[in-house]
């Protein structure tokens, strides 16, 4: 028996992050042991992820596994993993729409689905939540397109425009948009006292509070939240306090153990002059319609999570939401003001009784193949 086993593997940058892309069939069929699996591929747990792939980073420890489809009305399965970097854990509790991203191109490249020019339509199964995902993926000599002239900000460069719709994702993980039934709801953390706060389920569930009832202007920076401990406790509880009124943890501290991921939470404000603290290039109040910073993993995310977007971009068509209250904005372009720039949804709504029922909910990425190979683990 040889001492190392090598497994078939694809880095993929999509959207602004980057991960492992592997084939279901070459993973053990067995849950736990294909978990061990790819924490061995990634090098996880450890802070540096010296013994794998990882990138020790939140944004670049997330894992793509890809099969065939168990649905009529899709091409392909597609399961998301945020791998944990510090424990023996990999999150499946909820989907990345960066790394959805990349499932497309990956998809059509393998061979998966037919290519099709000048775009394929990708029909995505995703299993985290069990929803579809339409991926339109510009393809040139049988090969998703790399090269264009989209840019987006995070990201260095530009390249081919990947429109991602994800109007099907309504109720991911809750089946409802609105999974307390509330519009707003006022909720009670211990050490701070009563915050307002509007869950929204599309895409992933998340929870919204203003940037300005934290004490908050809604620009800071990655660095001087995650510089502020009381602050990451506070957003914490808040997010556990949510977890655990939507049924995805039984109490707080549960949350932060089996679900660090989702529900995510952001805070957010008006629309407002800053810098972007990638380049300290002005992002200016015109530019965007509200600024949103998006918490991820326990940090602030760099720039904004795709599936994040979609739900933010949901969220600001509710009448009343939190995220409604900051944009005087009816167009259904909707542009929200992120730390390292903008990003921007097309969001199309229709009324649906007493609420609303989401038609579009699409905004473009890039994604390119960094390698591909084998990855070797003991």
């Amino acid at each position: 028996m040889t001492e190392q086993r090598r497994i078939r593997c694809a880095i993929l940058r999509a959207g602004t992050s980057k991960g492992m892309f592997l084939m279901e069939n070459d993973l053990a069929s067995d849950a736990a042991q294909r978990d061990r699996e790819i924490l061995a591929i990634f090098g996880s747990p450890d802070v540096r992820q010296i013994d794998g792939l990882g990138g020790a980073d939140p944004l670049t420890s997330k894992v793509a596994i890809i099969g065939p489809s168990t649905r009529d009305d899709a091409d392909v399965d597609y399961t998301f993993g945020q791998v944990s970097i510090n424990t023996a854990m990999i999150d499946y509790s909820g989907n990345c729409g960066n790394i959805s991203a990349g499932v497309g191109p990956f998809a059509i490249d393998e061979g998966l689905v037919r290519a099709v020019e000048p775009i394929t339509l990708v029909r995505i199964n995703n299993t985290n939540t069990g929803k579809i995902l339409i991926a339109e993926v510009p393809v040139k000599d049988g090969k998703a397109q790399v090269k264009g002239d989209y840019k987006v900000d995070g990201v260095p460069g530009t390249g081919a425009r990947i429109m991602l719709d994800f109007a099907g994702t309504t109720g991911s993980v809750t089946n409802k948009m609105l999974p307390t039934g509330n519009v707003v709801d006022v909720l009670t953390i211990e050490g701070f006292g009563k915050i307002e706060a509007s869950i929204v389920d599309v895409a992933n569930p998340m929870v919204f509070v203003r940037a300005k009832d934290l004490g908050l202007t809604g620009t800071e920076t990655p660095a001087q939240i995650n510089g502020n401990k009381e602050m990451l406790d506070l957003l914490e509880k808040i997010r556990g306090k949510a977890a655990t009124m939507i049924g995805m943890a039984k109490d707080e501290a549960g949350a932060l153990k089996n679900s660090p991921a989702f529900p995510m939470i952001a805070f957010v404000s008006e629309a407002q002059n800053y810098c972007d603290f990638t380049t300290g290039n002005e992002i200016t109040a015109d530019q965007v319609d509200f600024v949103s910073r998006l918490m991820f993993m326990q940090v602030v995310h760099k720039t904004y999570a795709g599936t994040g977007t979609t739900c933010t971009g949901a969220a600001a068509k509710i009448p009343g939401s939190i995220v409604n209250q900051v944009t005087h904005s009816e167009s259904p372009l909707v542009r929200i003001g992120h730390p390292a720039g903008v990003i921007d949804i097309e969001v199309q709504v229709s009324k649906e009784g007493d609420g609303i029922k989401l038609e579009r909910a699409a905004f473009g990425r890039t994604a390119r193949r960094i390698m591909d190979g084998y990855v070797y683990i003991q």
